[in-house]
């Protein structure tokens, strides 16, 4: 049976927390005695937070291609530099959204960049935003080592984001780093309940649990960045977020 719980009294992260060791004393705390096969959900939010990946917007200068963009999407020519920086391609722009290849390789509004629940060391709150991991795969694999380390229990870590879709309206959690388990499972050529062998299905596995993770976590003030998941349907292995990304080629969208 698939179960998932919100770990509690984790504390607010800051740059150069060790979230492997946090993490452990959460679980403790939430009464959950780790097991093999057993995988955490985290929120990019903290990873990025004790990773250092807060910026403060006053010491970003606007490039001229920065300010033209300004000009259409209607927003602050540095929260656009940011942008580009993070970014391999600029896809699509409207008042209030740009739409881009992110360094990563997936396509996302602006960049990931954030303002919710982020608060620098000091001046204005809203001068702060929150970038994207650099290495989301690596975090993950790095948090994962360090649980090991500590317990001895191998896990899976995957990391989340929210993310919109190309069909709906409305954001879901979505897998941005992936360590010790499968992004994605290929069932072509399995039978279906009459025999027929499948040709094409494809199932986005770490992708359906970060969504049902988010819904654990919530989007605005509950304060419930990890879950942890107990029963995943699929056998773990060393997965990678590059399994999820669809290439530009097959890509109808861009």
């Amino acid at each position: 049976m698939l179960t998932l719980t919100p770990l509690d009294n984790l504390p607010l992260i800051r740059q150069g927390d060790i979230l492997a060791d946090i993490l452990v004393e959460a679980l403790d705390s939430t009464a959950i005695q780790l097991q093999d096969d057993d995988i955490l959900v985290i929120a990019q939010k903290i990873v990025s937070k004790a990773e250092g990946r807060m910026v403060n917007l006053t010491t970003i200068t606007p490039s001229e291609k920065a300010l033209e963009l300004a000009e259409s999407t209607e927003k602050d020519p540095r929260v656009i530099e940011l942008i580009l920086r993070e970014s391999n391609e600029i896809l699509r722009t409207r008042p209030g959204a740009i739409i881009v290849e992110h360094n990563l390789g997936f396509v996302c509004a602006n960049a990931g960049i954030d303002h919710s629940n982020v608060r620098g060391e000091s001046g204005d709150p809203e001068d702060w935003v929150l970038l994207l991991p650099e290495n989301p795969d690596r975090s993950a694999m790095q948090i994962r080592q360090g649980i090991k380390k500590a317990t001895g229990v191998n896990i899976g870590v995957l990391i989340i984001d929210s993310h919109g879709r190309a069909w709906r309206e409305g954001t879901v959690g979505t897998s941005i780093g992936i360590s010790g388990l499968p992004g994605l499972l290929d069932l072509r050529g399995h039978p279906d309940l009459f025999g027929f062998r499948l040709q094409i299905t494809q199932i986005g596995a770490a992708d359906e649990l970060a969504a049902a993770a988010s819904l654990m976590m919530g989007q605005a003030d509950e304060g419930t960045p990890v879950v942890h998941v107990r029963g995943f349907p699929y056998p773990l292995r060393d997965g990678k977020l590059s399994e999820l990304i669809r290439p530009k080629e097959k890509d109808l969208f861009r």
